[in-house]
């Protein structure tokens, strides 16, 4: 099994917003998206963190 499952967190709160898959042999290093957060009410960058 290479899939991991990942949580995405704004940069800006902190908090875990999304949660996706990702491909470790693919993709070694950390994901980075833009993407909205509904806490900050507005669209920042979303780093991959592991998930609890």
């Amino acid at each position: 099994m290479d899939r991991v499952i990942i949580a995405l967190a704004c940069t800006e709160c902190k908090r875990r917003n999304y949660t996706t898959t990702k491909n470790k042999r693919k993709t070694p290093d950390k994901i980075e998206f833009k993407k909205y957060c509904k806490f900050c009410n507005k669209h920042v960058m979303h780093k991959e963190t592991k998930v609890k």
